[in-house]
């Protein structure tokens, strides 16, 4: 199918990257796109390479081969660091809060950064504190006492201090209950009306389909299918073939 992105520049494009764990050969081959403000998923059984994508996108495992541009630069190689400077947001599977730190703490290390202005602080720290009123009442506890569904927001809350242009959503849902997936998909519909892009790892394979605009399936370490998500439903054959869903 034709891309979503087609006759525009993606904002992420991942082409042929192969990548290992030592000897491990984990991506063979992988080529994806995110365009401007668009949600696209990554489905596949866990071990088929999702997260080892995500993490190779954001710098945090450097291909053997291919090439990742961020909006049409190559930034192959790149630290992470850097990385997170140009725009690229990242909130991992096991969301990596900062568990001794306050949720005020833990949201100052996205904020303080060269250039950004203590008006423009509390501007981020206002919106996040409306997406999140359950942040905004926990302000002062640590993080490490949240619950699961409190730190996955944080993780979200802590890379938009970072004004991203995309976010790398690995498993956010993964773990919570029933109220908490609600509101994690509630928050990728914001984030898509503020034009942010997002990548979505998640195994919670209708959310996918109704959060994102396209799809791509991966199988051992490859991309299978790619289509529009509304062109797949839980029940396709295609589904229950590589997720066994």
């Amino acid at each position: 199918m034709s891309s979503a992105t087609e006759g525009a520049e993606p904002l992420v494009s991942v082409e042929d990257v192969h990548t290992y764990y030592g000897k491990s050969h984990i991506l063979h081959g992988v080529s994806l796109a995110v365009g401007v403000g668009e949600v696209v998923g990554l489905l596949g059984r866990n071990g088929v390479g999702k997260s080892t994508t995500l993490k190779t996108i954001m710098g945090l495992v450097q291909p053997r081969s291919g090439a990742v541009l961020f909006a049409g630069k190559r930034v192959t190689g790149l630290p992470p660091h850097k990385l997170a400077r140009m725009g690229i947001g990242y909130v991992p599977e096991d969301r990596r809060i900062f568990r001794l730190l306050t949720v005020s703490e833990n949201l100052r290390t996205g904020l303080d950064r060269h250039g950004v202005t203590e008006e423009r602080r509390k501007i981020l720290l206002d919106k996040v504190f409306t997406y999140f009123p359950v942040l905004a009442e926990r302000r002062g506890q640590a993080g490490g006492t949240l619950s699961g569904g409190e730190q996955q927001m944080l993780a979200i809350a802590r890379a938009m201090m970072l004004e991203p242009r995309v976010i790398l959503l690995d498993e956010p849902t993964e773990g919570l209950m029933p109220r908490m997936v609600a509101q994690i998909r509630t928050i990728i519909d914001v984030l898509h009306s503020e034009r942010i892009s997002i990548l979505l790892v998640e195994q919670n394979v209708p959310l996918t389909l109704e959060a994102s605009q396209r799809v791509y399936i991966l199988e051992k370490g490859c991309v299978r299918h790619h289509c529009a998500a509304s062109a797949i439903d839980v029940n396709d054959p295609l589904i229950k073939q590589y997720l066994g869903v």
